[in-house]
């Protein structure tokens, strides 16, 4: 008989949590249905009333009490869940959510109607995105003169404050060979969060690679003046002070008629002198020429840099936050496998789970933790990735100020797209610039072989101490013919030399052209995937998250199993994963179609 009575209250038990299911499902109170249930267990225990049967009876109802006791408690664990669940719906969309959801309530609660608690879409094709009015024009005729301007990120970021200040102390050492010898010296003493307009302040500010840069342009027109040094005549001035005599070591001759030789003397002289190249076969000009194009193909450099640096930037930042979030996904995965764990380990108390299920939710919480440990491991290298390509304080990592959120939108079609970066992009002139440079070295080889005429003049002056004359003083007028009749081929071979680099550029050129349509047309078609992609993975992650709750409520009681919760947890973290890459995929999209153009930069 006990095993009886056992046998009815595990039966009474499922049909109360099918009960509570119900109950959750349609918005009914649960006290009613518990109340209704309640008289019929009192008259299966008052039908088995024997005198001999009073321990039974009193254990099932503890057992019953218990059961109740264990429900209740799951059923606050699942309203705790959806606090946590609603807690972590932030950043693009959450609002959105949070809305239709009150919507939804007062609909219902105006026509007096339980809600069925179907899962409906939380995002249509006009969801409140920044792009929802993404429309690309798709005629060429509209062609744009000008540059279109760099997307702008949300207004929430703050990111097109230029005038933001930015902390002193991130700047880097001002000595660049400052090289650390003790462990306090590297040692990372805080984190700064940064914009990232800020990012891109820093680089602009700080960056090795863009002083490098800057420092060949200066180079370049210190070249250039050295070249233009050639077109003014040249004027030398020498002077010097001399002593001399005779019969150092030796004897000195005999005298006649007893006069006195002095053999030592000391002297002056100086020659001022003036050169001019009257005419050089070409030569000075082809050197002007090409130090002039040194000077453009380093300036054109210069922007790339600018422009590979924004990118590099960027692309680090939302690596960065991808980090961020990757981090915050995980510890809500964690945060889900151990409500998991603790409803397997409640059900299990109540007598109406299994020590399996409560392994299963061990492991996934085993595998969610180490999946937790890989995400910051990954969040403290985009920390350092960063700081190393702005160039910060070694004792200072930087943390993602900006929420990840859509970046901008882009309103040029494709053959625009292209058009423009034909016409913007640095590389192409530079390998123009390159050509022109192989072109006036080609000149200047083949002027060593014409004829070169200079003038020149001097003045010269000539004076000896302790004399009885004065000083002596001359000049010179002339000019200068210079032919090399024969130098083995040398400046002939210079100008092959030259020409097979002409060929050179040009083939780089087209080549280069081919790349950068390449670079457009990626760009353009990850925009437009990354775009969709926004929108389906939001009905996901919203699916995904209602899915998980089902799960739950399935297993607490007892009609689910733990597997199924299991699928529906991780499919909740593929679910936010898949949407942080969708929009950061489309922002490195964004920034990479600018960088094809180089919208970045006004020429």
């Amino acid at each position: 008989m006990k095993q009886q009575h056992l046998f009815l209250v595990r039966n009474f038990c499922s049909s109360l949590a099918v009960a509570l299911l119900a109950t959750e499902l349609i918005k009914i109170e649960p006290a009613p249905a518990i109340a209704s249930e309640t008289p019929s267990v009192n008259s299966a225990i008052a039908m088995k009333s024997e005198p001999s049967k009073t321990q039974s009876i009193k254990a099932t109802k503890q057992g019953y009490l218990q059961a109740k006791s264990s429900f209740r408690h799951s059923q606050a664990s699942v309203l705790l869940s959806k606090q946590e669940i609603g807690s972590r719906e932030s950043g693009v969309g959450g609002r959105e959510l949070r809305r239709l959801r009150e919507l939804r309530e007062l609909r219902e609660k105006n026509n007096h109607q339980p809600s069925s608690r179907s899962v409906a879409p939380a995002f249509t094709v006009n969801h409140q995105l920044p792009i929802t009015n993404y429309q690309l024009p798709t005629t060429v005729s509209q062609q744009p003169t000008t540059k279109p301007n760099p997307a702008q990120p949300p207004a929430n970021a703050q990111v097109n404050d230029r005038k933001a200040q930015i902390p002193s102390y991130l700047n880097p050492d001002a000595n660049p060979l400052r090289f650390p010898t003790k462990p306090e010296d590297v040692q990372v003493v805080g984190a700064q969060p940064i914009t990232f307009q800020q990012a891109l302040d820093l680089a602009q500010r700080n960056s090795t690679q863009l002083r490098e840069a800057r420092l060949n342009v200066e180079r370049s027109q210190a070249q250039l003046r050295q070249a233009l040094a050639a077109e003014y005549p040249r004027l030398d001035l020498e002077t010097g002070v001399t002593n001399q005599g005779q019969n150092l070591f030796s004897e000195e001759p005999e005298q006649f008629f007893g006069g006195q030789i002095d053999t030592n003397e000391t002297g002056v002289n100086g020659n001022l002198s003036l050169s001019y190249d009257l005419f050089t076969s070409g030569l000075r000009p082809a050197n002007i020429r090409a130090a002039e194009e040194q000077l453009r193909f380093n300036r054109l450099d210069l922007e790339r840099t600018q422009e590979e640096l924004r990118l590099n930037v960027a692309n680090d930042y939302y690596e960065l936050q991808r980090a961020d979030e990757n981090v915050r996904i995980q510890r809500s995965s964690v945060n889900n496998a151990q409500a998991s764990l603790r409803d397997a380990q409640a059900l299990e108390q109540a007598g109406v789970g299994t020590r399996f299920a409560v392994l299963q939710a061990q492991v996934q919480l085993a595998q969610a933790t180490q999946r937790l440990t890989d995400a910051l491991s990954q969040q403290r290298i985009a920390r350092r990735q960063i700081a190393t390509r702005i160039n910060l304080n070694d004792s200072i990592v930087v943390t993602a100020a900006d929420p990840v959120a859509v970046a901008g939108q882009w309103n040029f079609s494709l053959e625009n797209s292209i058009v423009l970066a034909f016409r913007n992009r640095a590389e192409l002139e530079q390998q123009l610039a390159q050509r022109n440079i192989s072109e006036q070295q080609r000149r200047a080889a083949l002027a060593e072989l014409g004829p070169r005429i200079s003038l020149a003049a001097q003045y010269s002056l000539n004076d000896t101490f302790d004399d009885d004359t004065n000083f002596q003083d001359g000049y010179s007028l002339g000019g200068r013919l210079n032919l090399s009749l024969f130098d083995g081929g040398a400046a002939r071979a210079r100008a092959r030399q030259e020409e097979a680099d002409i060929a050179i550029a040009e083939t780089n050129f087209a080549g280069q052209r081919n790349q950068i349509r390449f670079e457009v047309e990626q760009a353009f078609s990850q925009l437009q995937s990354n775009l969709e992609n926004i929108q389906t993975t939001s009905v996901a992650l919203e699916q995904s998250r209602e899915a998980l709750r089902l799960a739950r409520l399935r297993f607490q009681a007892g009609v689910g199993t733990q597997t199924e919760v299991i699928d529906a947890e991780d499919d909740l973290t593929q679910a936010e994963g898949d949407r942080v890459n969708a929009i950061l995929n489309y922002n490195r999209a964004l920034a990479q179609i600018q960088r094809s153009i180089s919208s970045g930069q006004q020429r």
